[in-house]
């Protein structure tokens, strides 16, 4: 049984996967730097505003980001997969597919 992912290590993931930095953050939610890694570190909490706009921010729901919903989950998490693939080239991503395609195994 896999542990669940707490909400620093969410918002982390979320930011990593939108392609910004700790400074570009702080930035856009007018805070600290040292802030957003108190954040992410577990080691400061996050309010309900700020909560809302790192969602908007990472293009993630407060749902997802909580761990609320694990439909909505998923939904992000294929979301988040999918901003990965679409950087691949065209040879990497046929071979994530073949990967894929292996894992899954014979067709039912």
């Amino acid at each position: 049984m896999s542990t669940p992912v707490e909400l620093h290590e969410r918002i982390r993931l979320a930011r990593e996967d939108a392609g910004l930095t700790q400074g570009q953050v702080s930035k856009l939610l007018d805070v600290s730097r040292p802030t957003v890694s108190d954040i992410e570190a577990g080691r400061r909490k996050v309010s309900a505003e700020e909560l809302g706009k790192m969602a908007d921010l990472f293009g993630v729901s407060t749902e997802w980001l909580l761990g609320r919903d694990q439909s909505a989950g998923m939904s992000q998490e294929l979301l988040l997969a999918a901003r990965h693939l679409e950087k691949l080239s065209a040879n990497d991503l046929e071979r994530v597919l073949d990967l894929l395609r292996k894992v899954k195994g014979p067709s039912e």
